[in-house]
Parts: structure tokens; sequence; C-alpha cells
């Protein structure tokens, strides 16, 4: 499959029809580049794409697609996650990563930028969610693909599932009774800082696989995320500790609110019992970002969910 423009480096976007992938594609087409996107259904991106952009059908389960949709690219990014397809998402993530690294090596790609999560690796408690996230990173860097992999926690912005959440939370319910993860220590990113780390991996010297964790300055806690949401709306709202509210029953707990999205949010609430701060931070000396603050995410996708934005 040749690019679109044989004189110009070709990128692969995979996962365009999510959130930060969605948001991607309008900045990747200003780039000096040809962008090709990868989607199940491509009629959902064909809209919100530029004309020069080619769109190709693939399912990142089948090996024959990708090794069609990989000829010729430079660099590709990985945003896919199979958490709302699959009960057994790990083994259908584990698949999937399997044959998209086995496709860009045998295709000759330069580099892999992949968005997987924060969590200690040693920790045996680590939820589904996370685990999975580090795997998928692990089998991209074993490909022998470079790979840049971002580790982010919670990400604020207007439209995100997790921002959304809290949003809906806190917007519907002045008393909140509240598991103990809500004092669970995270390190959130907005999602215009992660959009940069990922536009800036595209241009790094090139080098051997490296995982950066990305996050806001200070470590803070969901408890802190949802009083700071409450107060910048001038919201009041009482947090009541109930420790025997589980992450699982605070899936069902979310479910309330989100119906139609309960399967990936009960997914992403087991995962908030483990701490997700940042340990290295090499990401602030090797990119010239420096991310805002929690307070300033949070007021921005205030601001956006107000003011929905144009057409790109």
């Amino acid at each position: 499959m040749p690019g679109p423009d044989q004189g110009l480096p070709l990128i692969l976007l995979t996962g365009g029809t999510g959130y930060v992938g969605g948001r991607l594609i309008p900045l990747l087409e200003k780039q000096r580049a040809a962008l090709r996107c990868l989607a199940r259904d491509p009629d959902k991106l064909r809209s919100q794409t530029q004309p020069a952009t080619e769109i190709v059908a693939a399912d990142v389960l089948d090996a024959r697609a990708l090794d069609r949709a990989l000829q010729g690219v430079h660099t590709a990014y990985y945003l896919v996650h199979l958490m709302s397809g699959s009960k057994d998402f790990e083994q259908q993530d584990r698949e999937a990563a399997s044959l998209f690294a086995s496709a860009a090596r045998g295709n000759g790609v330069r580099r892999i930028i992949y968005l997987g999560g924060l969590g200690d690796d040693d920790d045996p408690g680590l939820s589904p969610h996370l685990r999975s996230r580090h795997e998928v990173g692990r089998i991209l860097r074993q490909s022998g693909v470079e790979t840049v992999e971002f580790r982010a926690s919670m990400i604020i912005g207007a439209g995100s599932l997790s921002f959304e959440l809290m949003k809906s939370l806190t917007e519907r319910l002045p008393v909140l009774l509240c598991p103990r993860w809500l004092r669970t220590p995270t390190q959130p990113i907005a999602v215009d800082d992660v959009l940069a780390y990922l536009m800036a991996a595209k241009d790094l010297p090139a080098g051997e696989s490296k995982i950066f964790e990305i996050g806001c300055p200070g470590v803070t806690t969901y408890g802190d995320l949802i009083r700071e949401y409450a107060r910048q709306r001038g919201l009041t709202r009482w947090l009541i500790s109930l420790p025997v509210l589980t992450p699982y029953l605070s899936g069902l707990w979310l479910a309330l609110v989100t119906p139609s999205r309960y399967e990936v949010g009960r997914h992403l609430v087991e995962g908030l019992k483990n701490p997700m701060v940042v340990h290295d931070r090499s990401a602030l000396k090797t990119f010239s970002i420096v991310p805002m603050d929690a307070a300033e995410a949070i007021r921005r996708a205030i601001l956006e969910t107000q003011q929905p934005r144009g057409p790109s």
C-alpha cells in the first residue's frame, strides 16, 4: 500500500476514533508529513479528517490488514485500548499488540509511539487495566522497533472518560459516599500536555526504546480533584468516607450516573486503588514541555465544556 505522498514521511495513527487519537489527528495534519489513519469503521473518521489524510479499513486483530496498513510507514502511533469491546480485554490487548509489533517490524517502521498508564510494575495488586497497559508497552518494545512509551494517569479534558466520570459525580451528587480509593495519590495530566508529548515524540533523535512518565507538577488525590472541580463550579459538596465500598462496588455506583459507559468505567475505577504518580522525571529533561497543574487543567476542561470546540 503506497503512502499518500511518496515525498513525505508517512505517519500511521491507530485509535483515531478515540478521545486522544481524535484530538491528535488535526495536529498531525498540520505537520509536514503524510497521515494514514487505521479504523475498523472508516466512515467514523471521514468527517473529521482532511481530504489528504488516507483512511484504511483494518482491525488490529487482523494480521494481514495490519501488514498492509503499515507498508511504507515511518512512525506509528499505537493508541488502541480494547476495554470496551471485550470482557477478555487483556488477552485481546496482548494479541493486538503482538500482531501490530510484528507487522511494524516486518515493514521497517522506525518508531512506535504508545500511550499507556502509570503504576508500579512491581505492585502485585496492579489492576487488570494497568497490568494490560504495561504489558502492551513491553510487547511493543520487544518487537525491536524503537518504542516511545508514555505513561499517564487520569487525563483531564472535556470528553475524557475519566474527567467525565468525575464531572458527572460531582454535578449530580451533593453528598458523595466515597470509597478509600479517593485518597489514592495520583498525578493527572491535561489533555493538551498529553498531545504535546505525543507530537514531540515523533521528532526525537533515533535511539533506544524509552518509557516516559508524565503528569502534572504535584501529587494530589481523586478526592481533592473532586473538591477542586466543585470549587471552580461553585458547588457545595460533602465527601463522606465509607471504606466498605470496594472498587467493584464503586463501578456499580458510577453506573448510576454513566450507564452507557459502565463497562469501560468499571475497568478504570478498578485501577483507582493503585497509586499513579511520576517517579521518573526524565520527560521534563527530554522535552521542552512544562505540564500545567491540575487546577489549571480542570479550569480549561470546564471552559471547553461550556464552550464546545468548533470544527477543526
